[in-house]
């Protein structure tokens, strides 16, 4: 398969990107430094390169995130709210509106975000992180309405946050409590083309459960 990862740069862009390598796909993966996903002809211009190479895109795996919050409510800080809008909502809508016509193409295309249990439940300090997730996800249930009559599917899994070997080995006395592994996300990224599009287009799986 040909699949796209962004956000590929750090440690969970390489879980997923390793994940789908060692499967023996064609892993497509672009960070800030190879495009700038807030630029939307540049994106346009990655999918348009890999249609003449490739012709189809059989996953697009978005991980470009970023996390900013306050002590309260009241000390919120829309400048926040401008950066998390541009990290998780606008690289969101530029990949997912380039590439959408690629997802068409596949026969088992699968275009996926990880969103936070913080879009269901946000907390006074943590209102521009919640609700640019809340966007997200609300953008990509949106795509996955235009997918569904494809092979392909759109979906959201759901974390409580995300923990890597890095983490672990800076705090080792922390435990990390709900947390997912990035390669236990990567493998449940995997698992999703064992599942029907059609049972999976347009629904959040909850990996905290």
């Amino acid at each position: 398969m040909i699949i796209l990862v962004t956000g590929a740069g750090g440690p969970t862009g390489e879980a997923v990107s390793g994940y789908f390598r060692k499967n023996g796909h064609t892993v497509i993966g672009v960070d800030k430094e190879d495009v700038d996903l807030l630029d939307r002809a540049a994106v346009q211009g990655l999918a348009d390169r890999i249609e003449r190479e490739h012709g189809r895109v059989d996953g697009v795996v978005h991980l470009v995130g970023g996390w900013r919050g306050s002590d309260s409510f009241a000390e919120t800080s829309l400048e926040d709210w401008d950066l998390l809008h541009d990290l998780l909502i606008r690289t969101l809508q530029h990949v997912s509106l380039a590439f959408e016509p690629l997802l068409r193409r596949s026969a088992d295309g699968r275009f996926v975000i990880v969103s936070a249990k913080a879009a269901g439940q946000p907390t006074a300090g943590g209102a521009v992180y919640a609700a640019a997730k809340a966007a997200a996800e609300a953008w990509t249930l949106a795509l996955a309405d235009a997918l569904k009559d494809t092979g392909s599917a759109a979906t959201i899994l759901v974390v409580k946050a995300l923990v890597n070997d890095a983490m672990r080995a800076g705090r080792p006395e922390a435990r990390f409590p709900g947390f997912t592994d990035v390669n236990d996300l990567a493998a449940a990224i995997g698992g999703l083309y064992d599942r029907p599009a059609a049972e999976i287009n347009g629904t959040r799986l909850d990996l905290t459960s």
